[in-house]
């Protein structure tokens, strides 16, 4: 007889997952509102994931961006902390960049420049946005190794969930906030 995993036997299952007694109960609360508002056909990808088959070592801790299921899954250095994210993700694979790459420099209250293709498929955008409510990148960015890549949160929460960005891994910005405290430059990152 096949079981179908409901929303909250799903949300129970990740609770337990990630700990008991209070911890679960709090942890259960985060991820379901997290779910809630991330799209509902992105459910069943949001699900406890193992460091190892992804990374050697948690050496400066650990990201791990799924495209395929939106998702974001950071471990720290010692293990005692495991975040689960939704994410945008790239519109098209031709945006989307996949393999090993890190942290290289965060920003609180980012600016934001379109790169010369961006301002090619979208000749109408502005040139710069300043820090603020109107910026693309949300309140904190961690700048990765390759050009142009980030990951970022978003004022457009209708994003997350989505295919929606060009290039980039959108958060809540709630969620790239405590992401920001607690990665450094350096911190690995692998997209898949």
């Amino acid at each position: 007889m096949s079981r179908h995993l409901t929303r909250r036997g799903f949300i129970a299952t990740s609770a337990a997952a990630l700990g008991t007694g209070a911890l679960a109960q709090e942890n259960s609360t985060e991820i379901e509102a997290d779910i809630s508002r991330a799209t509902p056909r992105n459910v069943s990808s949001f699900r406890s994931l193992d460091w190892r088959p992804y990374f050697e070592s948690l050496a400066g801790g650990a990201i791990l961006c799924d495209i395929r299921s939106r998702a974001l899954h950071f471990w720290s250095e010692d293990q005692s902390i495991y975040k689960l994210y939704p994410t945008s993700v790239p519109l098209t694979e031709d945006l989307t960049r996949r393999g090993r790459t890190e942290v290289i420099r965060k920003v609180e209250g980012p600016d934001w420049r379109p790169t010369p293709e961006m301002q090619q498929r979208n000749p109408e955008w502005p040139d710069y946005v300043p820090p603020g409510p109107n910026n693309p990148l949300g309140t904190h960015a961690l700048y990765l190794s390759w050009q142009y890549y980030r990951i970022h949160g978003t004022h457009d929460t209708r994003k997350i969930g989505r295919r929606s960005s060009n290039g980039c891994i959108g958060l809540y910005n709630e969620h790239i906030s405590e992401l920001f405290s607690l990665t450094g430059v350096g911190t690995q990152v692998l997209l898949i």
